[in-house]
């Protein structure tokens, strides 16, 4: 009988608050994904988003191409259903709007990073690891292995140098 429970144990201590939180979390990503998809056509990748958002203030020609153009729109309230989502958590759960302890100019340079990163990977997690994966395109299953590759070293080298918040 313990053997049986062995695997759940462990699991246990890999989700000390438990895994429910994460399922439903996940479910509604792919819900979300899926609406989006089945609605529109469109792949519902976020680094989009800003490509399409840019062209409501920006002349440059990339940022008004006719599919951005187009699609901003509901792009737009996509994204603000993100953040809303991200608000309504912060006053339910009360942890307050600040809940890192990395300095501000780390977040803006890895932020800056990871906006360099989905232009060169032609996408980001949400396109690539959400949608990509689950339609089992090739170049996103490669993609995504690369992005766990550098996430994995990255946080490896972090830790050996000593890099602390």
């Amino acid at each position: 009988m313990i053997e049986t429970l062995t695997p759940l144990l462990a699991l246990g201590e890999l989700f000390p608050r438990g895994v429910t939180q994460y399922l439903v979390g996940g479910m509604l990503v792919g819900l979300g994904a899926a609406t989006i998809y089945l609605a529109t056509g469109i792949i519902a990748g976020a680094s989009t988003f800003l490509e399409s958002t840019l062209s409501y203030v920006s002349a440059i020609p990339r940022f008004n191409r006719f599919k951005y153009v187009q699609s901003r729109g509901w792009r737009l309230v996509f994204t603000a259903g993100i953040i809303s989502g991200a608000a309504v958590y912060v006053l339910v759960a009360g942890d307050g709007i600040w809940t890192t302890d990395v300095q501000w100019w780390r977040l803006l340079g890895g932020g800056f990073l990871v906006g360099v990163g989905t232009r060169l990977g032609k996408g980001c997690t949400s396109g690539h690891g959400v949608c990509g994966v689950g339609s089992l395109s090739n170049t996103s299953l490669v993609n995504v292995a690369t992005f766990l590759a550098f996430a994995i070293g990255t946080a490896q080298l972090v830790q050996a140098l000593g890099v602390s918040p």
